[in-house]
């Protein structure tokens, strides 16, 4: 038996799927960690990872493989996560930037999945807007705590963002009023309230939306999905908005919005086959063909 037979159920290919896909995260604070560390034990075999920031003693209480002697070398989360990843699976393929995620777009262009643990209203915004440019599924991760005087609620979701399904705004979780307000607080909005077990409930959810995506263990492919968690009553259940929005197109991100207008796929050809640490041609146009013919089953449905 080797260490992925027990997942077995995700189907007989899953093992040769996993090692072949690229998922990206985007902030691998308290949920990105997470979500790097169990993708890691499920067998996925190339990741990019992207965030700007140092470890501080403040992350301690959630960030998973953190440890004092990083917050005394200021060690970056992104090398944080890259270790943790390597200790479980020694021969996954890591690429890291230290630093936002708009100066790591060549490399997060070649992922089939991104999920993101960012605080920024704008930033997943953003990230969700280049996501549908280059038809990428994207998974957002949110939590908030609310209340005061010992009453307090831990609330979260994990919205499944697709190209063709209702987005991020379609969904409320972004809105002018929110960007507003994150705009007039720049510089002075402090740390949000952040703990490890919400975080992890969240993480595992974006995690089993990742599966779902990529292997057939739960029928077909999921195509959007909204899931909120209450944190005082230990629950996730799926947003009776998504179902409404459901039945509306996009209109922030119509049809004539999605792919790359400059995209050549000649001259990808000739940067796949000079750089080394990118797939090899023959794992290109496998993946490329799969992700053309995965889409176009998604639009026959």
């Amino acid at each position: 038996m080797n260490w992925l037979d027990r997942q077995s159920f995700l189907g007989p290919d899953s093992d040769a799927v996993l090692e072949n896909l690229v998922i990206g995260i985007v902030g691998l604070g308290g949920g990105g960690s997470h979500v790097g560390q169990q993708l890691a034990h499920v067998g996925i075999g190339s990741f990019v990872l992207a965030d700007d920031d140092v470890i501080e003693d403040t992350n301690l209480n959630r960030l998973v493989g953190g440890t004092w002697a990083d917050v005394e070398n200021a060690t970056p989360k992104v090398e944080i996560a890259r270790r943790l990843i390597k200790a479980v699976r020694p021969d996954a393929k890591v690429t890291v930037h230290q630093k936002d995620w708009q100066f790591a777009t060549d490399d997060l262009k070649r992922c089939d999945v991104i999920v993101g643990g960012l605080d920024s209203v704008r930033a997943k915004d953003e990230l969700d807007a280049f996501c549908r440019r280059y038809l990428i599924p994207y998974i957002d991760m949110g939590m908030d705590v609310h209340g005061e005087a010992g009453r307090h609620l831990i609330a979260g979701q994990v919205v499944l963002s697709s190209p063709g399904t209702p987005c991020l705004r379609c969904l409320h979780v972004v809105t002018d009023e929110a960007l507003e307000r994150e705009g007039a607080n720049y510089g002075a909005a402090g740390g949000k309230p952040q703990v490890v077990w919400p975080n992890g409930v969240l993480a595992s959810t974006a995690v089993g939306l990742v599966m779902q995506l990529v292997t057939p263990w739960h029928g077909g492919p999921v195509e959007s999905a909204y899931l909120e968690y209450d944190g005082n009553l230990g629950t996730v259940v799926p947003s009776a908005l998504l179902k409404y929005q459901s039945r509306h197109p996009c209109t922030h991100y119509p049809a004539t919005e999605r792919g790359d207008p400059s995209f050549d796929v000649r001259r990808l050809e000739d940067q796949v086959s000079a750089t080394p640490q990118l797939m090899a041609p023959q794992t290109f146009w496998a993946r490329l063909l799969d992700h053309v013919t995965r889409l176009f089953d998604q639009r026959a449905r």
